[in-house]
């Protein structure tokens, strides 16, 4: 029998949101299926592909550097760019390189494997099309996601807010949701696979199903997903008006459902709220709030938080922190503003100097902690159900509680990727320390 060809290496990198993850991990899964190699990013390869994010001008430069580091890993490489900065960018890309390039838009992505491998390619192949007109989801299936305990499945693409500091809307287009067939259908890949917990994520995941004939909604979705694949679920962010009484009360009555929620507030101040285009004001967020912990008290609130907008004076910084500390929120994501090209807010002015916006970034960070510390001390004595994490050789097993508690604690190996029980003892430095019970 005469030797075999050795298999063509590929290497991919991702950057980016839990979309762009879920994608990658398809790409992954379609690979897997061909007689090729997958290497890490930085070794030699044949094939390289970057899928690029494009949210910040940072995540646009490191969409550069990794183009760069893949040119100057193997010149002779197959390089493929998709994502985010490839879709609104794809000139930039151009110029800084000169080898064979190819270009592959959001619309494309599930084409990609096949224009990846293909061995008749020229100096420059870009497929590409106005992501705005895109009326469908585009197809991806994914069945692993490496070094990750929990799956993700995007059932919706697209943003129709245009919220004035976001590129999104214009890098993935308008709404469009995964017919629920098909996510139940990666859904039940996703058990097959032995996953026992899945985060349902989109980049606008509260507006899943608003472009149906007949429209339908995400408690739809959900109900069918705790039915036809009773796994664990978590949501991934939604916006204060897509929290409505009927998914609180799916939340308070589903168990699969897991009390976990993550709401962007960006600003606590109408004025800076109006400016960027969102459509609450402070008081309404502090009512949501209030709402959901006496529904759910137990469960997580996480709250994204953006410093520095333009026109955020000392008043305004004020309105947020003092609303936020007022709130049960369990913990926040801080993110100072930074101009994206391309957006209103980059033009906008009354800019916020950069040592301002650390001082802010600062003091909500206290906050957060804070938060972090009075919440897990509420949870101390308790028992929750805990999906635990891979084993690590010589450390304690982890994982976190149904609420998000981030907890550790000494088990065996062999339970790892296994819903336990544990009993939440103490505060550490990063969390809680806890025990494995059995039977309570």
């Amino acid at each position: 029998m005469p030797p075999q060809p050795p298999k063509k290496k590929v290497a991919l990198s991702t950057l980016g949101c839990k979309v762009n993850q879920f994608e990658s991990a398809a790409f992954l899964s379609t690979l897997a299926e061909r007689e090729v190699e997958v290497v890490d990013f930085g070794e030699l390869a044949e094939v390289y592909i970057v899928n690029t994010c494009a949210v910040t001008a940072r995540a646009a430069q490191e969409s550069r550097q990794l183009i760069r580091r893949a040119l100057r890993t193997n010149p002779a490489a197959r390089l493929v760019v998709t994502g985010c900065y490839a879709q609104i960018a794809a000139q930039e890309i151009l110029d800084i390189v000169d080898q064979p390039l190819c270009i592959v838009g959001n619309g494309f992505k599930d084409k990609l494997v096949e224009i990846a491998l293909n061995d008749n390619h020229c100096d420059l192949e870009m497929f590409m099309s106005d992501i705005g007109r895109r009326k469908e989801i585009c197809p991806l299936t994914a069945r692993h996601f490496v070094g990750r305990t929990r799956a993700l499945l995007k059932v919706q693409d697209g943003c129709n807010s245009y919220c004035s500091y976001c590129i999104v809307p214009f890098s993935r287009g308008r709404s469009r949701s995964l017919v629920p067939e098909l996510a139940v259908e990666q859904a039940g890949i996703f058990a097959a696979e032995a996953y026992r917990e899945i985060v349902i994520t989109g980049i606008h995941t509260g507006t899943y199903g608003h472009d149906f004939t007949p429209a339908t909604d995400l408690v739809a979705l959900l109900r069918q997903l705790v039915t036809a694949c009773p796994l664990r679920y978590r949501i991934s962010s939604l916006d204060p008006g897509e929290i409505t009484p009927e998914l609180l009360e799916l939340l308070a009555a589903e168990p699969l459902l897991l009390p976990h929620l993550h709401i962007p507030l960006q600003s606590g101040d109408d004025a800076i709220l109006a400016r960027m285009n969102r459509r609450y004001t402070g008081a309404a967020f502090g009512e949501l709030i209030g709402r959901i912990h006496r529904r759910l008290p137990d469960a997580a609130i996480g709250v994204d938080v953006m410093v520095g907008f333009p026109g955020e004076d000392e008043a305004a910084f004020r309105h947020t922190y003092e609303l936020l500390a007022g709130l049960p929120v369990t913990y926040l994501h801080i993110f100072p503003y930074s101009k994206r090209p391309g957006t209103v807010a980059a033009r906008m002015e009354a800019q916020v100097a950069k040592e301002i916006k650390a001082a802010r970034v600062a003091e909500l960070r206290e906050l957060d902690q804070r938060k972090r510390r009075e919440f897990y001390t509420d949870q101390l004595g308790r028992v929750w159900p805990v999906l635990v994490e891979r084993a690590r050789r010589g450390k304690p097993m982890n994982g976190y509680t149904d609420n998000y508690v981030p907890v550790h604690f000494t088990a065996p190996a062999t339970v790892a990727n296994t819903v336990v029980r544990v009993r939440l003892d103490a505060l550490t430095a990063d969390g809680v320390s806890g025990t494995m019970v059995e039977g309570e």
